[in-house]
């Protein structure tokens, strides 16, 4: 796949078609057009005897597998009648919901590129979004209406009235290699990126990830707190259910843990998906006395950050059931290294997940050996191709089909690899290279300690200098004089733990950190106080 570089104007060249021009440009739904993943999974629901099992539940309603992908058909058409063609780009600008689902499936459907955005962020996010894919529609929800002012717009309520009255569109014939939807990086070290995704990479997560893995059926029912639009979510709560004929239940907004107590219930949740920060407040929220029975999950699943060894040991003791960390990429759609049930080590992101190669390498560019820290590289079926218009990025970060991830690990003699952070989160105290991870395990084992960050932040004098960010577990409980002395008492815990070189010179209690939409810590900006 080639990566089309595209003026900032209203009608972009579209992405290169992988057909000759003497071909349909339809072709009935069916086995014939095996490539398109929305015929692909419809079919799978039909030959399965899928069509009457749920596949989505949403407030007190479910849809069928048989009746998602019958609407799907018909918003193919509805959006073929608002100018969407084959290889086009549509912006979903939605919550998760049915809408959501309806919108991607009819997208695949007629050939075009999903541009999965999250609603929540600022004007400015949008736009630039929707100027850099040279959307030719959006779909968006509620509230929405003026943010994309200078493109054609379908609301996601009128999108799903317009269903009712439409023919069920026929699939557009693609293979395996052709762009599906292009999802944005999280930007945790800056501006945002489009990876493109194909047609071929969902099939491949649910069977190296999902099937293999997880070993998922139709008897199984997910609860993803990660959502849709990000790589993590779109695995867990749409990919995995559509191929394996189970059912997810889906949340328009952040679930708090009481949330997630009563969604468990309900729908006898065996699947919970989230970030280590979400974890964390599950955990918080029991020892305020709240609780629920989460006898129906089988397994959890992380990602997103590392997991402190401390809170999997309190998440598994909460669930009574496996928690299975992972860790991938945007660039690389869903996991390439995790846990499973057969080989689980808490505090490591587990092996390769099969199909995907792993190195270890040092800034030279060499291959380190086990127990020695390196940069992890991978390659594997769902990497990336490239960045959308961004051809010097790719060419740093993919080489010879490997992708430079950025991310710091070492790999244990036991094959697991055990995470140490991002390249980029690297702190330089007095010319010597500290690992914040190290010092904020160490500040995080102290009772009152809810979350940490620690930076290098330049003083008057313009010397870096160590201080910790401490989030306190319980602030509203805690007077002026016992605030002061746990700060006393985590540095004190440092310079017993840890060199000297390693200890804050100062730590500062704030009431939250700046984080991604995913969970995960924008450090630049804890570095600059911008938050």
């Amino acid at each position: 796949m080639t990566i089309q570089q595209t003026a900032p104007s209203s009608s972009p060249p579209p992405f290169p078609s992988p057909f000759p021009s003497s071909a349909p440009a339809v072709s009935p739904v069916g086995s014939d057009v095996p490539g398109n993943l929305a015929a692909q999974l419809a079919d799978l629901a039909e030959r399965r005897g899928w069509v009457e099992r749920p596949a989505f539940h949403q407030g007190h309603r479910a849809w069928t597998h048989g009746e998602v992908h019958a609407l799907a058909a018909r918003a193919a058409t509805v959006l073929a009648g608002h100018g969407v063609t084959a290889g086009d780009r549509v912006v979903l600008a939605l919550p998760d919901g049915i809408a959501w689902v309806v919108a991607f499936l009819g997208i695949a459907r007629l050939g075009a590129v999903a541009v999965l955005v999250n609603p929540e962020l600022p004007a400015a996010d949008h736009a630039f979004m929707a100027m850099d894919t040279g959307a030719a529609l959006c779909v968006t929800g509620p509230g929405l209406e003026d943010r994309f002012a200078d493109r054609a717009r379908l609301g996601a309520d009128q999108l799903l009235a317009l269903t009712s009255s439409a023919e069920p569109a026929p699939a557009h014939p693609v293979d395996a290699h052709t762009p599906l939807y292009v999802q944005y990086t999280s930007g945790t070290t800056g501006s945002p990126k489009g990876v493109v995704h194909t047609h071929g990479d969902p099939k491949a997560y649910h069977d190296l990830i999902g099937r293999r893995l997880l070993r998922i059926t139709g008897d199984d029912v997910t609860l993803s707190v990660s959502k849709l639009y990000f790589a993590y979510g779109f695995g867990n709560a749409f990919v995995f259910p559509l191929f394996s004929g189970s059912s997810a239940v889906l949340v328009d907004r952040r679930p708090t843990p009481a949330a997630v107590d009563e969604l468990v219930v309900r729908h006898r949740v065996t699947l919970l998906y989230s970030v280590p920060s979400a974890y964390a407040a599950l955990v918080a929220d029991r020892g305020r006395g709240h609780g629920t029975c989460f006898a129906s999950v089988r397994a959890a699943v992380s990602a997103g950050e590392g997991l402190p060894g401390e809170l999997g040991r309190q998440v598994t003791e909460l669930l009574g059931a496996p928690v299975l960390e992972q860790i991938g990429s945007t660039e690389s759609g869903h996991a390439f290294c995790a846990n499973s049930f057969d080989h689980n080590r808490p505090g490591t992101v587990g092996r390769p997940v099969p199909g995907f190669e792993v190195e270890l390498r040092d800034r030279a560019g060499a291959s380190v050996p086990d127990g020695t820290e390196g940069e992890l590289w991978v390659r594997g079926p769902t990497v990336t191709s490239g960045y959308l218009n961004r051809p010097e990025e790719t060419g740093r970060t993919l080489v010879r089909g490997w992708l430079a991830t950025r991310d710091r690990a070492v790999r244990e003699a036991d094959g697991t690899y055990r995470h140490l952070g991002r390249a980029d989160d690297m702190e330089m105290v007095g010319g010597i290279t500290v690992s914040p991870l190290e010092v904020e395990a160490v500040l995080r084992t102290h009772p009152a300690v809810k979350e940490v960050a620690v930076v290098t932040v330049t003083d008057g004098t313009g010397v870096g200098r160590l201080r910790a960010f401490v989030v306190p577990a319980a602030p509203q409980d805690i007077g002026l004089q016992s605030l002061q002395c746990l700060q006393e008492d985590l540095l004190r815990l440092a310079r017993e733990r840890l060199a000297a070189f390693k200890v804050p010179r100062s730590v500062s209690l704030v009431p939250s950190l700046p984080r991604t939409p995913t969970g995960k810590l924008r450090r630049h900006l804890v570095r600059q106080g911008a938050w």
